[in-house]
């Protein structure tokens, strides 16, 4: 293990952790980090994974930077409208610390690639805004046997727990807590129902410090355990999330086996 002289001073405040040290910091620059989408979520998120020095993160995102984006999406400014967001969101990664590698794409994940390109990473992190990938990624991390680390928002409201049902009992997934999508129209969006700006920084910076708490085996996970943040009543308060045995995924009898149960 060698650092430069650049590397030991940018990560000087993790090195001087015990928690951390200089093998954590090299764990960290061995990473790999798949994060779907670049978003709310997705913005502060993909800044404090570039400024910890993960060595790779893989990117999803097929949409474009719009102006009613950067109430929120600080990963992007106005010099980026239009631009694809993972284009846009590579330029801030890169200025904030060109060590990091980017490997991007452009679309929207499917059943077709999860599988594969999720088994390339170490860990995956949902930043996704609609149910249809958030149940792809969670079906898809239980059979290619990754951690899954995940969050959701509305208004003011927001929750966040990391899945690893694929270690066995007692860990849940996504299913154990919601075993199947809600009815089209019942649960409105961002886009109709607003969410609070500031909402998504929190949370997203929170996937981060769950993430690298993963990557370096410390402290307590967020496994089996759900975290539901009220920003407007300024409370954080926690649920127990038990695997449920009758899972269609991750039960004793499960019916999902592959992905075919999503389609496109």
């Amino acid at each position: 293990m060698s650092f430069t002289d650049a590397q030991i001073k940018r990560y000087a405040r993790h090195i001087l952790l015990p928690e951390v040290g200089g093998k954590g910091q090299q764990k960290l620059l061995e990473a790999r980090v798949l994060v779907i989408g670049a978003g709310g979520l997705g913005s502060p998120l993909l800044l404090y994974l570039a400024a910890a020095g993960i060595g790779t993160i893989g990117l999803y995102d097929d949409d474009l930077v719009e102006l009613s984006n950067l109430q929120r999406q600080v990963v992007h400014d106005t010099t980026t409208l239009g631009q694809l967001k993972v284009d846009s969101a590579i330029l801030r990664l890169q200025a904030l610390n060109p060590e990091v590698r980017v490997e991007r794409f452009a679309e929207r994940l499917t059943a077709a690639t999860a599988l594969e390109r999720i088994a390339a990473f170490d860990i995956v992190v949902d930043g996704s805004d609609n149910f249809a990938t958030r149940y792809l990624l969670n079906d898809a991390c239980y059979l290619a046997k990754r951690p899954l680390v995940s969050a959701a928002m509305l208004r003011f409201e927001a929750q966040l727990s990391t899945f690893k049902a694929h270690l066995g009992d007692p860990h849940p997934c996504y299913r154990c807590l919601f075993p199947a999508p809600p009815d089209p129209g019942t649960v409105p969006s961002c886009s109709e129902a607003g969410v609070f700006g500031a909402l998504p920084g929190v949370l997203g910076s929170m996937q981060a410090i769950e993430t690298i708490k993963e990557i370096l085996g410390i402290g307590e996970g967020l496994s089996g355990r759900l975290l539901l943040y009220d920003a407007l009543e300024a409370r954080l308060r926690e649920i127990a999330l038990p695997r449920d045995p009758d899972c269609p995924l991750c039960g004793a009898n499960p019916s999902m086996t592959d992905l075919s149960h999503h389609h496109g």
